[in-house]
């Protein structure tokens, strides 16, 4: 079968929702990485599998997925076809940090009910004047996974703090534009750089250069979709030009940085007041694939 791959990526109006995220991949395969969101994943079609916390999972039939941020992943067909997906990245708004570790435990949910919310919510964030029903949709759907998740609370124990692993992390992120040596991290830590490198691996998951890497590119898609030229997000977001934001752009999302410009471009990405109004100078239509047709959004399981 050729590799074959649609793609769709926009931020709509609705706060607490960082971008909505539609793909079809035969082949591709996301390498570990991590987000500083939540990520809430349908399978429409065909089915994932990825490691999460150096433990494999899947996406079986009709399960909703929910992978916490800060913790490495990856993903990739788990049959011969491939898989349709549907994403859904939401903020610290909707889920706070103490719902990390029972998701973790079990980010694979079987609730008939909850799927069906989450289809309900990606056609009412693809509609323009959509915004106070996916706000509606969004708050049961958090209320639900809240009551997963809360009955694990209780039983996980928190590991100890790794100390220079977290310290090396919250380095990263504040030096994510402009970066930093090993050695010059060794320094500010007073730390050697192997040990560094093997505290934040084994606390993590991921190598540091590749958290950072990851990071580089949250920041970059919300960049693009913001409307910024491929050019401005790579200095923006610390990548050595263009040509290095590309590669690793590709490798990561499966399209390159311009052609999920083009795809998204004049994309609404004004987020409502709390009272539901939008700036009057907002546009935006329904979002479309990078084969130009409409994107999914129906709540059946068409992807």
């Amino acid at each position: 079968m050729p590799a074959r791959q649609e793609i769709s990526a926009w931020r709509p109006r609705v706060p607490g929702v960082v971008e909505v995220f539609h793909a079809h991949f035969t082949e591709h395969a996301y390498p570990m990485h991590v987000h500083d969101v939540w990520t809430l994943l349908i399978v429409d079609d065909g089915a994932v599998r990825y490691d999460l916390d150096r433990r494999e999972r899947g996406t079986p039939d009709d399960t909703v997925s929910l992978l916490p941020p800060q913790v490495p992943h990856n993903g990739s067909p788990a049959t011969s076809r491939g898989f349709r997906k549907r994403v859904i990245y939401l903020d610290l708004s909707q889920l706070d940090e103490s719902f990390i570790g029972p998701a973790v435990d079990g980010p694979d949910l079987v609730d008939p009910l909850l799927r069906r919310r989450v289809g309900q919510l990606h056609t009412a964030l693809a509609d323009p004047g959509g915004a106070l029903e996916a706000q509606s949709r969004l708050a049961l759907i958090g209320e639900r996974l809240r009551d997963h998740l809360r009955p694990r609370l209780v039983t996980r124990s928190r590991p100890a703090d790794p100390g220079v692993a977290h310290d090396l992390r919250d380095l990263l992120d504040e030096r994510l534009p402009q970066g930093l040596s090993l050695d010059e991290a060794a320094g500010l830590l007073h730390a050697h750089p192997a040990h560094l490198v093997r505290a934040f691996s084994g606390a993590f998951g991921i190598a540091p250069h590749q958290y950072l890497t990851a990071r580089r590119l949250d920041r970059a898609r919300r960049l693009l979709l913001d409307g910024q030229a491929p050019g401005e997000v790579a200095a923006a977001t610390g990548f050595y030009d263009q040509s290095h934001l590309t590669r690793a752009f590709k490798r990561l999302v499966g399209t390159t940085p311009g052609r999920f410009v083009r795809e998204n471009a004049g994309r609404v990405v004004r987020p409502v007041s709390a009272t539901g109004e939008t700036p009057s100078s907002a546009t935006g239509g329904p979002p479309m694939s990078t084969t130009g047709h409409a994107a999914p959004g129906g709540s059946a399981a068409t992807g």
